[in-house]
């Protein structure tokens, strides 16, 4: 059985290494990416044949609706969704405070990280209505920054990741009549440039691998395995659930 597994934010970092452990699976993977070389790149990449990359910006009502459109054309009709498009905006080279946030910024973080994964996800949800698919999937990307609230400021993004966790629930149970379940990911530190970027462009530091209990930061592939393991027929009794991929930084 061919599955057709379409990944947002798959030009680079968390996205990338989820394409490529979905291809690693078995499955063929359709690349999207705001940056159309990046995402070509990335499928090209991917072991198996099939692969394609895709433009969009998830925050476009009509780039979603072309993406799904096209993919579908092309490969088939997409039983796996990760919703992993993200955007962090800073100021003057930090995280901003709320009292620094401007409107454009709250709204642009919004629109990328929230809006992006109801727009696809409801792109999945009509199409699965006229067509179901065994095993459809869909994997949607918070972060440990919303279940922590003020960490490191970022207001915005933290609303955003905050607006993912509750949108997967209602995803799950909308989704649960169309054979679909709705899962999130919640990574915690990782190692990636978005992080790095975060810190000021100083990079990683002991410090921020010494507060995870297990030693380490992150790596993309700790994340896509995660990924993978939501998208696969072994997950078939998980929906509306949050998986914390973040080493012990934070237990419940």
């Amino acid at each position: 059985m061919n599955r057709i597994a379409l990944v947002t934010g798959g030009g680079r970092g968390i996205g990338q290494e989820v394409c490529r452990v979905l291809a690693e699976a078995g499955l063929t993977v359709a690349a999207a990416d705001i940056d159309a070389a990046s995402a070509r790149r990335s499928a090209a990449d991917l072991p198996g044949a099939g692969h394609a990359g895709y433009p969009v910006d998830v925050a476009d009502e009509e780039a979603v609706e072309a993406l799904f459109e096209a993919v579908e054309r092309d490969l088939g009709p997409v039983a796996v969704l990760v919703c992993n498009a993200g955007k962090l905006l800073l100021h003057e080279g930090r995280r901003p405070l709320i009292a620094e946030t401007s409107l454009s910024n709250w709204q642009d973080m919004l629109g990328v990280n929230a809006t992006g994964t109801f727009l696809c996800a409801r792109a999945l949800l009509r199409r699965r209505q006229e067509r179901q698919v065994p095993h459809g999937r869909v994997v949607t990307v918070s972060s440990v920054a919303a279940q922590l609230g003020g960490y490191n400021a970022s207001a915005a993004y933290i609303a955003a990741k905050a607006a993912v966790l509750g949108l997967t629930k209602a995803i799950a149970r909308e989704g649960a009549p169309l054979g679909i379940t709705a899962n999130a990911v919640a990574p915690g530190l990782i190692d990636t440039d978005m992080m790095r970027l975060a810190a000021g462009g100083a990079g990683t530091t002991p410090a921020s691998a010494a507060n995870v209990p297990l030693g380490r930061l992150g790596q993309p592939r700790d994340v896509a395995e995660a990924v993978a393991f939501l998208a696969s027929p072994a997950s078939a009794y998980l929906t509306g659930t949050t998986l914390d991929v973040n080493g012990g930084y934070r237990m419940q």
